[in-house]
């Protein structure tokens, strides 16, 4: 069985925003039932481990309004320029966010984030190093970025925080689970950066 053997009916715009749109699709069955479903169209999205010399990560703690708490999260952004490349939004975040930038850069992961609901897409990144930009260089942040602070901490540390759940972002607790589980492997299956991206996964 295949995507193909569930058909598109037909599509209603619900919704445009800034950076999502909301649709629904009535989609016929392989047994021939016809159901609907609730799409959240997404542009994909990127995120960095970048560790240093001492194995620490960089990690950022933002206000997310819709669950209305602050998160320690790994850099990360949206890939809201049109024809920016993944690994170019991922420079761009960690010079944006950790005023840090990296020389040597793999792909960690590519994931769905809520296949239920939405078409978005991350690709995760390791980056290793890693320089301080100098303070008058650095990005002037707005909104909730001007409330972020950047730490740095451990990766077995983080890896804890995650299996206790202390830490609960999602991009970051797989970003961080896979480079533990890379590093105890000699970081030998790693995808050097650039490569290209699996269908419907960011650019």
């Amino acid at each position: 069985m295949s995507a193909a053997d569930f058909t598109v009916l037909g599509s209603r715009h619900r919704y445009h925003g800034w950076i999502i749109d909301l649709r629904t699709d009535e989609v016929r069955m392989p047994d021939g039932t016809t159901a609907k479903r609730d799409v959240i169209d997404h542009p994909g999205a990127v995120a960095v481990v970048a560790i240093d010399e001492r194995d620490r990560v960089v990690m950022v703690r933002q206000y997310r309004h819709p669950v209305r708490d602050h998160l320690l999260e790994l850099p990360a952004g949206v890939l809201d320029l049109d024809g920016e490349p993944a690994i170019e939004a991922a420079r761009r975040e960690l010079y944006e966010e950790a005023a840090v930038t990296a020389s040597d850069w793999w792909v960690l992961l590519d994931l769905y984030t809520s296949p239920g609901m939405t078409n978005e897409a991350i690709r995760i990144y390791l980056a290793t190093g890693l320089a301080e930009v100098a303070a008058e260089d650095r990005f002037e942040t707005e909104h909730e970025e001007v409330t972020m602070t950047v730490e740095r901490l451990p990766l077995d540390r983080l890896v804890q925080m995650a299996m206790s759940g202390q830490l609960t972002n999602g991009p970051a607790v797989a970003g961080l689970l896979a480079a533990w589980v890379a590093a105890k492997q000699g970081w030998g299956a790693l995808r050097r950066a650039p490569v290209g991206s699996p269908a419907r996964l960011p650019r």
